[in-house]
């Protein structure tokens, strides 16, 4: 029996091939729209703009930071750039591979955080869009269990609010721990919040920009397979069930609303999320 197809794989190669077409880096974060028009052409600016940001949160360096979730290491290179220095903890192999050619300077871990046997003693433990994906209180204790005694905790991401309660897993756009679960979890580790900021207004057109696109990939798929449809059936025929091999039906319906629906928007986004930014000290 041959291996499985790493779709996921698939998937992170072709979009940092093509973010790095459109705006000349792997970014995979969000951007900051303060004074942009959501389109195509400023979304290398927005990055840019949501990274300043999220710097303008570093305490007084240089830092001995621990990068959680590195994405494609464009954070590192850039911390490092700064006079930091970066270890990266990223689970995905290829994600991992692109870690070391765009940060080569930094130590790259390719694990999940819970497994992370590193030596600790960082200044700051980092969590740019990677906390939604551990549990609150492992994420939390796992950092600090890391960091030197006056060392801190910094997290830009997505977290649900208080609307979110009652409405089905995958029904809404968005994601991440429920904010009051945060809040809550932060008082019970009797951490400090040195700051937060509401950012959500600001990194919504990201949605609308998104979808824009899987509708435009979604429009060139449905005009292919109309014509596969009237001439060559038999290659369409083998195409669909290639796709229905490759994918469950639960993964093909996802597909499909991304494709083709409007579901996710800068507005159910700001309804049903709040992105977050907190930087934690005990």
């Amino acid at each position: 029996m041959g291996q499985k197809v790493d779709t996921r794989a698939i998937g992170l190669d072709v979009g940092l091939s093509f973010m790095r077409w459109l705006t000349g880096a792997e970014n995979l974060h969000y951007g900051l729209w303060t004074g942009l028009d959501a389109t195509a052409e400023n979304l290398g600016t927005a990055q840019a703009a949501y990274t300043e940001k999220l710097f303008g949160y570093l305490p007084e360096g240089p830092l001995r930071i621990l990068d959680i979730g590195g994405g494609a290491g464009e954070t590192a290179k850039k911390l490092i750039a700064l006079g930091h220095e970066v270890e990266i903890v990223v689970p995905s192999p290829f994600l991992a591979s692109r870690c070391r050619q765009n940060a080569p300077e930094a130590r790259v871990h390719e694990c999940m955080f819970e497994d992370f046997a590193g030596a600790g003693g960082f200044d700051l433990c980092l969590f740019s869009e990677s906390f939604q994906y551990i549990p609150c209180e492992v994420a939390l204790k796992e950092a600090l269990g890391l960091l030197k005694p006056e060392g801190q905790i910094l997290i830009a991401d997505c977290f649900r609010s208080e609307q979110y309660e009652g409405v089905k897993r995958g029904q809404t756009v968005g994601g991440g721990h429920r904010l009051a679960l945060m809040r809550n979890t932060v008082a019970a580790l009797s951490l400090t919040i040195e700051a937060e900021e509401d950012i959500t207004e600001a990194v919504a057109p990201s949605i609308d920009l998104e979808q824009g696109l899987f509708n435009v990939i979604g429009h060139a798929v449905s005009r292919v397979n109309e014509e596969l449809k009237m001439k060559r059936p038999k290659t369409r025929w083998a195409i669909a069930s290639t796709f229905r091999m490759m994918l469950s039906e639960r993964r093909r319906f996802r597909l499909a609303e991304r494709l083709h629906e409007q579901k996710r928007t800068s507005e159910a986004f700001c309804h049903f999320n709040r992105y977050m930014i907190f930087r934690l000290s005990r």
